[in-house]
């Protein structure tokens, strides 16, 4: 450790006293002027927007980037991404330890089922879209990559670090000169298309009448709105914020050790597991509230140690400083290479995104079809906090089992999105090949997303006619 005065002492605590900042100033900008706060653009969104403007304004007159100065310790852009990485899977991990509203219904368990289907199928005809685009992009263009359409659904659907991981294998071991710069902006171009989709959808909303509060003032909060009676006592020899951040972090220290443990086993994949935190991070928090449960249940522990008022407020606060940090990351520099087909690419995921959504939304998820469709729409061309931060904007208080949704999809996702995965590395080979099995498995997905639209059982003609045979 160097000297306290040093950079590389306050170079981190720089960069997140920074963002926090960002937030407040945006908050301010959003209550005073009547434009922003018409527009219902998440306070996280304009607070790294205004950060994103800074560092161009920054890289113009200095030429060089912002957040890797001696002021934020010279890695600034990394613990960025960082923050970006970890603060999904701990807002997930708070999440899950939030008391259910009510029991695992057989309708609320063909939802969820349905939301991580309804999430591969997007991947797929992101996939199936992005690859017809470069195709044909490299037929005509001399020396093009074919196969980089597919990292739309990985910049899209799963975001920078998957975008990333797989844009540097397609430039190590296929020859994609600058595929990690094209995997890094197809997922800036995908959070702003979830950024300025959501928002326009959210005005439209708001012109019909269908969006009459977004985050209007609390009242006062009832004492049983913070804590139960039987629970740990709020100012105890130990905080209660204290422990739910210690239940948090030991949690997502669970999920690195299966991560660990699973890199180890299979470390071919362990880019994949890793890039999967959130979701391990979500099982290891359903295993620990299993054990508290079950504790509780034979009377070992007496009290109730998680509490959802507090949880929520956690998995709010790291959903916010994700969102801040992930928009401040964007580099608007590596957005001049391939920007033609960057933005051709990004224009037709958004599109066909927003479609496919709302067509699912408002056929499978009709008691909320809108807070369903804005938070799939969000999930799926940003991240899942963007879905959250675009939710939280029709439904504060998460009324609705769409934040739910997005938690426990992950479960079905991951078994039937795997292959995905492995069609990735097969697409530099064969192209053309890889195209025609994802349109496949695309129409498979949605013969199980549509099963009861599809199998509906009808009435026979002779069904219908037996009673009356019966009487005669």
């Amino acid at each position: 450790m160097g000297n306290f005065w040093d950079y590389s002492t306050w170079g981190f605590f720089n960069l997140l006293a920074v963002l926090l900042f960002s937030l407040l100033v945006a908050n301010m900008l959003k209550r005073q002027i009547k434009f922003l706060n018409a527009t219902l653009i998440p306070t996280s969104v304009l607070g790294g927007g205004i950060l994103l403007v800074a560092t161009w304004i920054y890289k113009l007159i200095t030429g060089r980037v912002m957040f890797d100065a001696a002021f934020f310790g010279g890695n600034g852009t990394t613990n960025l991404e960082v923050l970006t990485y970890h603060a999904l899977a701990l807002g997930f991990v708070a999440s899950t330890f939030k008391a259910s509203k009510g029991k695992m219904t057989r309708q609320r368990t063909t939802e969820i089922f349905n939301t991580g289907v309804t999430t591969v199928a997007t991947y797929l005809i992101q996939g199936v879209v992005g690859m017809v685009i470069t195709i044909i992009a490299g037929m005509v263009l001399s020396g093009f990559f074919k196969a980089a359409g597919i990292l739309l659904p990985f910049g899209f659907g799963q975001g920078t670090g998957q975008a990333l991981n797989y844009g540097g294998i397609f430039e190590a071991d296929y020859g994609f000169d600058g595929g990690r710069s094209f995997g890094l902006t197809i997922a800036a171009v995908g959070f702003l298309s979830a950024s300025i989709g959501g928002v326009i959808h959210l005005n439209v909303l708001k012109k019909r009448g269908k969006v009459t509060k977004t985050f209007t003032e609390e009242g006062a909060l009832k004492s049983e709105d913070i804590q139960k009676s039987n629970e740990i006592p709020m100012q105890g020899s130990l905080d209660k914020m204290t422990v739910q951040i210690a239940i948090v972090a030991s949690t997502y220290f669970l999920a690195y050790l299966m991560m660990f443990g699973l890199g180890e086993l299979v470390p071919g994949f362990k880019s994949v597991i890793y890039g999967f935190n959130f979701l391990l991070g979500v099982l290891a928090a359903t295993l620990v509230k299993a054990v508290l449960r079950v504790l509780n249940d034979k009377q070992i522990i007496h009290r109730e140690y998680t509490n959802s008022f507090l949880m929520t407020r956690i998995s709010n606060f790291f959903y916010d400083l994700m969102v801040v940090a992930g928009v401040a990351a964007i580099r608007v520099d590596v957005l001049e290479k391939y920007w033609g087909m960057i933005l051709i690419l990004g224009a037709a995921g958004l599109v066909v995104t927003f479609a496919y959504n709302r067509i699912v939304a408002k056929t499978l998820f009709k008691n909320y079809q809108e807070e369903q469709f804005l938070a799939m729409y969000g999930m799926l061309t940003g991240t899942a906090s963007t879905g959250v931060i675009l939710l939280r904007e029709i439904d504060g208080d998460f009324q609705t089992p769409a934040a739910d949704n997005l938690v426990y999809q992950n479960f079905p996702a991951i078994v039937f999105g795997f292959p995905l995965m492995l069609l990735a590395t097969l697409a530099p080979q064969k192209p053309v090949l890889t195209t025609i099995i994802l349109v496949a498995f695309f129409l498979v997905m949605n013969v199980i997303l549509f099963r009861s639209k599809i199998f509906r059982k009808k009435k026979t003609p002779e069904a219908e006619t037996e009673p009356e045979a019966v009487t005669q």
